[in-house]
């Protein structure tokens, strides 16, 4: 229920004419409680999941993964990597975690705020990166998912080449600054384009069959990187 009225939402914001950005558009306030409480807990194997629905779903599906492996999810749905910049500091820099996982770029393409500008996502990107860095915090940064349209916007063209060509400019990014790339995309599709069916249940977002396929890359990741705590 909670899917069918994000996508709602997310409809009604991009062709409703309503232009007007509420006060607290990064949605700050979001996490805003759960911060404080986690800032005043030390745990040196602490990493923040920061991203979209994708993230956020993750969680809500199965918490306990989130817990074992002392994951902070700080998804919200419907978000760019504009509002994620605007609110990292909040959500990922106060919370001195070990680490910080990235995944965003989906809404961007799906154009959730305006036309997509792939320089402008990038920038973002590694905005969020150099800032995570300087406050000491290592950096993962993901692929974004396969798919091959919105289903709240059906309108976007060329859903798979841009998504390509964003993930290759990560990556290239990741090779560069010496970053981990976490590449979820070719174990999650099966024709290169589109997220295999048994994945997805509105080709977008993974269910938990596609998040059980995600879970060990990530933890391979983080242990290669030497960012997981074994014994935790």
């Amino acid at each position: 229920m909670k899917r069918i009225f994000v996508i709602i939402m997310l409809f009604w914001n991009l062709f409703s004419g309503h232009c007007a950005e509420p006060a607290d558009w990064a949605n700050k306030a979001r996490y805003a409680q759960s911060n404080i409480e986690l800032s005043q807990v030390v745990d040196s194997a602490r990493i923040v999941m920061m991203g979209n629905s994708i993230t956020e779903y993750w969680e809500e599906l199965h918490p306990g993964f989130f817990v074992e492996n002392h994951l902070v999810g700080r998804g919200i749905g419907g978000q760019v990597s504009s509002q994620m910049l605007a609110r990292f500091r909040q959500d990922v820099i106060n919370l001195k975690p070990r680490a910080v996982v990235i995944n965003c770029g989906t809404n961007d393409i799906a154009e959730n705020n305006g036309p997509y500008d792939e320089d402008i996502t990038m920038d973002n990107i590694m905005s969020m990166t150099e800032l995570a860095l300087a406050h000491g915090i290592q950096v993962v940064l993901s692929s974004v998912l396969p798919t091959d349209r919105f289903v709240w916007n059906t309108g976007v063209k060329d859903v798979v080449g841009k998504i390509g060509r964003l993930n290759a400019r990560i990556k290239a990014y990741c090779e560069a600054r010496q970053i981990p790339f976490l590449n979820y995309f070719p174990s999650l599709t099966a024709d290169g384009s589109s997220m295999a069916a048994k994945y997805t249940d509105d080709g977008v977002h993974p269910n938990l069959t596609g998040y059980a396929v995600m879970e060990p890359l990530l933890l391979k990741q983080l242990i290669q990187s030497n960012l997981y705590y074994q014994n935790q």
